[in-house]
């Protein structure tokens, strides 16, 4: 076979050129297809022809080395390599390789050469990508936030630059250098020894925990994870090492939510429950008691309101602080939530947890400073005892809390242990209060009304209004009973709105039937006196039934109108401007100033029936009832006594020139229809 049709079929031509014409004295005909182009337009135009395929850049530093060579070796044959790349006439881009020998004259000028070129297209192309993807390994490893690492013979033989930043060290210092028990804590090493030795012998792994060893000594938490491998054709292992300092706060942070209050630090509800289990396990073992002992802020509400809940936070705090340095070491002290707080005594017996107890309170005498302020609150407390009280925490909660409420009842800044009568109270309460929501509307609620007498005629001027609650199961419940539940559930404001209209209705009605104009009176709980838009509602009641309001007459109690005063006095004089007549029920109870009183714009003041009762034969009540009426006619206001039930009773009150008088000694309380009939017959006119 001849040799251009050897040459044609390899990945290479062989070339002769004249650098003197310019000209390739010959081209092996391989060179054409693998240009594009035909071998005489090669011929032809020479080098230049050739130079056209090459790149700007290589073929300027090919020709510098060639001349360089020459000039440095005059008259000498020098052999050359290149590496250069070409685009075909079809814009391939290929790469070459290039053996030349080239002779030169004596002045170093290049003669003639001939030289061989190879496509080495393929390999420059996988070393490219080689380099390519080294540097993409290297970027990504440099940018990597976890640590990676090939060990082999125990020792690190490659490490990221994460790791070696998180440890402190330089490269040299750690590969060929260092193992994995070089970077733990003392108590590690043994367990990753291990983990190590496995990883080598082809066992796959799983993540584990240590505390890694910078260098400076500071440690840190870490997952390490491995897996076997090969590097340099024998067995190794790679592996991560990720910091899980955030993860481990993290989990610290969902512990102390989860077990811990948030404000105080105090352990809560879940954690209290937890360890009064097991201080329950404890004194069932040994025969052992335990108090319970539910502790609540009085009118903490107020702080919030008046304060803000910044303040109220800040109270919170101040009070767990107390609290914690009268508890001892082995007790507990939590918040449940809100102003509530527990605290669980192992061991102690009734007396000494009233002695606790006292000493709780002790702690809150001294006031509590709040920024700017100088803020003095009161607990109430519940005790309940194991296991006379209850044998696991729901119980012995629910009791202690029972407890709190009736220390509450007592008057606050007191502790109340347990009984079983307080959960009796509390069943029916709740009863009560499940039944009260829906009395009104079921109609099961009315009103009976008691006259008033005028005792220097005998004529009935007037009525009081007293609601009655006729249960369809238990009968008739009275208002002792349930209006304390509807006080304390809100529901007496609706319960209070409803009576006011109802009894200026009434009051028209009787007007329409021809009896004369007179009086209708209505007790005012305290929590519809304060409910906002009090007035508005009296206005309504009046506006809707069309009764004037001179014939309309509010009960207030001596407490009502004593709290909070200055306030209450804006909404008495209101509805005093409106024409409404205003009584002081009770009057003798309580803790009237009569600097107040003067000020109040009442008509009358109500002796209690605690002081009519006995008023014949006790001395005290004769001087108690006697000066209210003589304050009565100080202030030109009337006086009505309360509860008259005998003969005795009315003719001592006639001898003080008591004005009216209410009872059982005149009549009962009336349904609508009876009262009409008496108020008709006027039965108690003088001489009659």
């Amino acid at each position: 076979m001849p040799l251009d049709e050897v040459l044609a079929n390899v990945d290479h031509f062989v070339y002769r050129i004249d650098f003197q014409s310019g000209r390739f004295d010959y081209l092996s005909p391989a060179v054409a297809p693998m240009l594009g182009t035909s071998l005489d337009d090669l011929l032809a135009r020479g080098h230049e022809a050739l130079g056209q395929f090459m790149d700007g850049e290589d073929r300027r530093r090919c020709w510098a080395d060639i001349t360089g060579a020459c000039s440095a070796h005059p008259g000498e044959t020098v052999v050359l390599r290149f590496e250069y790349g070409v685009t075909d006439a079809a814009g391939r881009r290929r790469r070459y390789s290039d053996s030349i020998k080239v002779v030169s004259d004596d002045d170093g000028s290049p003669l003639w050469g001939y030289g061989i070129a190879s496509d080495v297209t393929s390999r420059w192309e996988a070393e490219k990508a080689l380099r390519e993807s080294e540097a993409l390994f290297r970027s990504t490893m440099g940018a990597s936030q976890v640590g990676i690492f090939v060990l082999q013979d125990g020792k690190f033989r490659y490490v990221n630059p994460w790791l070696l930043r998180q440890f402190g060290y330089a490269e040299e210092e750690i590969v060929d250098r260092l193992g994995p028990v070089d970077l733990v804590a003392p108590e590690h090493r043994d367990y990753v020894a291990e983990q190590v030795r496995r990883r080598a012998a082809g066992e796959p792994g799983k993540g584990y925990e240590v505390l890694a060893l910078r260098k400076d000594g500071s440690v840190f938490p870490a997952m390490v994870l491995g897996a076997p491998s090969v590097y340099l054709d024998r067995p190794a292992s790679v592996g991560t090492l990720l910091d899980i300092s955030e993860r481990k706060w993290a989990e610290e942070q969902l512990r102390e939510l989860a077990y811990y209050d948030s404000l105080t630090g105090l352990p809560n509800r879940r954690l209290l429950e937890d360890r009064l289990r097991q201080a329950l396990g404890v004194a069932e073992r040994d025969g052992a008691t335990l108090a319970l002992f539910f502790i609540d802020i009085d009118h903490f509400k107020r702080v919030n309101d008046s304060l803000g809940h910044t303040a109220g936070d800040e109270l919170l705090c101040a009070v767990a602080e107390r609290l914690g340095t009268v508890v001892r070491k082995i007790d507990s002290l939590g918040r449940l939530g809100g102003d509530e707080f527990i605290a669980l005594l192992p061991g102690v017996s009734a007396a000494e947890a009233a002695e606790v107890a006292s000493r709780m309170i002790k702690a809150f005498a001294e006031p509590f400073r709040l920024g700017e302020h100088d803020l003095t609150v009161t607990p109430s407390f519940g005790i309940s005892l194991y296991p006379g009280d209850g044998k696991d925490f729901e119980t012995l909660l629910k009791n202690s809390d029972t407890a709190m409420y009736r220390a509450k009842e007592a008057g606050r800044n007191g502790f109340q242990f347990y009984s079983r009568d307080m959960n009796v109270a509390t069943l029916e309460h709740l009863m009560l209060e499940s039944s009260l929501r829906n009395a009104l509307p079921n109609g099961e609620l009315t009103l009976h009304y008691q006259p008033l007498v005028a005792l220097e005629t005998g004529r009935i001027v007037g009525v009081e209004a007293l609601i009655r609650w006729r249960h369809p199961q238990i009968g008739m419940i009275s208002p002792a009973r349930f209006i304390p539940v509807a006080e304390d559930t809100g529901i007496i404001n609706a319960i209070g709105d409803w009576v006011l209209f109802e009894v200026c209705r009434q009051a028209m009605a009787w007007q329409a039937a021809g009896i004369p104009p007179l009086t209708v009176a209505v007790n005012v709980s305290p929590v519809q006196f304060r409910q906002t838009g009090f007035v508005d509602v009296v206005a309504g009641a009046l506006a809707y039934s069309g009764l004037e309001p001179a014939f309309l007459e509010l009960e207030l109690t001596e407490r009502t109108v004593m709290h909070d005063a200055e306030v209450n006095l804006g909404t008495l004089s209101a509805l005093h401007r409106m024409g409404v007549e205003l009584a002081v029920d009770d009057f003798g109870t309580g803790y009237s100033s009569l600097a107040y009183l003067k000020r109040f714009p009442v008509n009358k003041l109500k002796i209690d029936q605690s002081f009519v009762r006995h008023v014949v034969e006790d001395t005290d009540d004769q001087a108690i009832a006697s000066t209210i009426v003589s304050i009565g006619k100080s202030l030109r206001l009337t006086v009505l006594a309360e509860g008259v039930e005998t003969k005795a009773q009315l003719a001592w009150l006639c001898a003080q020139r008591c004005d009216f008088a209410q009872g059982y000694h005149f009549s009962p309380p009336l349904p609508p229809e009876d009262m009409a009939a008496m108020l008709r017959r006027q039965p108690f006119l003088t001489g009659e």
